[in-house]
């Protein structure tokens, strides 16, 4: 069963059906980019009977587009007694702290002892159903070995207006990342390196844009010419070592893609500290590091990085929201062995 959205297109259209659509669909239906993209490809737009499900097709003004939005579909997956660190919920939404090892929501080789799993047996039936039977209540996610806050919808208002926000990148997120050497501006190197500027205040800016690797489909690569968009800003908190050779970044997105913090750092040389897939084969000095620096970090065994600060505007109060999450247990050891020997 799905319900029926009507779109007249107005003056002066844009010339794609996609955008077209984004300019023009009513508010009430709650039908953000994303989720137009995915009913074109599902074939669920039509223009007097005719399925339009070519995003770049051609619109006119006074055309009038029918939607067909289905129901959501029940999901299939099992609620789990799993502990969460729940840091805000209210009825349209909850902030949780992802601890690093945990997948966000079940695929193929993780079935269960997921984000999704431990939601559902945490929110019972209340979580949006907009992310399909597989994703319900997610918005975005961030990987399996790296922890943090995570934003999850509870109704579908609040699921429309957060995946809205995402696609306008004025979510606020900042990153506890770990990485080899630290980014100067004065490094000849750096500054030689495709895509990378610099800002006041010590910030280096990574321009670039990611696809996912020609050889690796798990990977994503810095690609030009094609691919996603992708800023990262960076600026060294803390380094460690003497010389210095290890430093703690704060990295904060404009965009927000896939692994787009680790193949970003690791784009301009400075990998993520336990990075298995982008962090390089990396021998930590005993001489700059001490004995004990050298072995934790050899010791660490997922990438270094943690999603600390999340803020948005409340989906449908409109009130603004920020929350911080400390270092994890694991991360903030590490660091304080690493102060030990500074």
């Amino acid at each position: 069963m799905s319900s029926t959205v009507l779109v007249t297109i107005g003056a002066d259209p844009p010339k794609r059906l996609d955008k077209a659509l984004a300019r023009d669909v009513p508010e009430a239906a709650n039908l953000s980019r994303s989720r137009l993209a995915r009913l074109i490809a599902d074939g669920a737009v039509s223009r007097a009977g005719d399925v339009m499900d070519d995003p770049r097709a051609k619109v006119g003004e006074g055309d009038v587009l029918e939607i067909a939005v289905p129901e959501a579909v029940e999901s299939h997956i099992g609620p789990e007694d799993i502990p969460l660190d729940i840091v805000y919920e209210d009825d349209d939404l909850v902030v949780v702290n992802k601890p690093a090892g945990m997948v966000v929501h079940p695929a193929p080789g993780t079935p269960s002892g997921t984000l999704v799993n431990a939601l559902l047996g945490h929110c019972g039936d209340d979580l949006s159903g907009v992310g399909g039977a597989k994703r319900p209540g997610i918005v975005h996610r961030i990987d399996k070995d790296t922890s943090g806050l995570l934003v999850v919808a509870k109704s579908d208002a609040a699921h429309h207006g957060l995946a809205a926000q995402f696609e306008k990148h004025s979510v606020e997120r900042h990153y506890k990342a770990l990485v080899y050497g630290v980014p100067d501006k004065a490094d000849p190197r750096l500054k030689g390196i495709k895509g990378v500027s610099f800002e006041q205040g010590g910030i280096v800016k990574i321009t670039t844009q990611l696809a996912r690797h020609k050889h690796d489909r798990q990977k994503q690569a810095v690609v030009w010419g094609s691919g996603r968009h992708a800023v990262t800003r960076a600026r060294a908190e803390e380094t460690f070592g003497a010389p210095p050779s290890l430093a703690l970044m704060d990295c904060w997105l404009e965009t927000g893609r896939t692994h787009q913090i680790r193949v970003h750092m690791a784009h301009i040389g400075h990998g993520l500290v336990g990075d298995p897939t982008y962090g390089g084969r990396r021998k930590p000095s005993e001489a700059a590091l001490g004995a004990a620096g050298a072995a934790a970090i050899r010791a660490f065994d997922r990438q270094a990085l943690h999603a600390a600060t999340l803020g948005f505007t409340h989906p449908v109060s409109e009130e603004p929201m920020r929350f911080e999450a400390r270092l994890p247990e694991d991360m903030a050891a590490l660091v304080e062995t690493l102060r030990t020997r500074a």
